[in-house]
């Protein structure tokens, strides 16, 4: 039984040329930062790895359709602001204070 592909977006900021090079392989470049395409949810965890493991100071967000209430899921790596929280089983964006971005890795 093969997986099914869902479409699926990655955005990211402040990215290193090398990962930029490695996701327009992958995706389509919709716009500067904005990557699209549609795979399964093995290749979509393998290239989300590879984002985690080269974002350095940049910040990446990964949306993929997804059997939800709003038909998607959401992740987020890197220094960022903006950080998916579930409530009850709905994902809405928080906020964290400046101060503690810098310590905002991985969610």
């Amino acid at each position: 039984m093969g997986s099914k592909a869902a479409m699926l977006v990655i955005v990211v900021e402040n990215a290193p040329p090398r990962l930029r090079g490695r996701l327009a392989v992958w995706l389509i470049e919709a716009r500067a930062g904005v990557y699209v395409g549609a795979y399964s949810r093995r290749t979509r965890e393998r290239i989300w790895e590879e984002v985690q493991g080269a974002i350095g100071e940049g910040n990446a967000v990964l949306a993929w359709s997804a059997p939800t209430d709003a038909g998607f899921t959401i992740e987020t790596c890197g220094a960022n602001r903006r950080i998916p929280v579930d409530l009850d089983g709905f994902t809405l964006m928080s906020f964290l204070p400046p101060a503690e971005v810098k310590g905002a890795k991985n969610r």
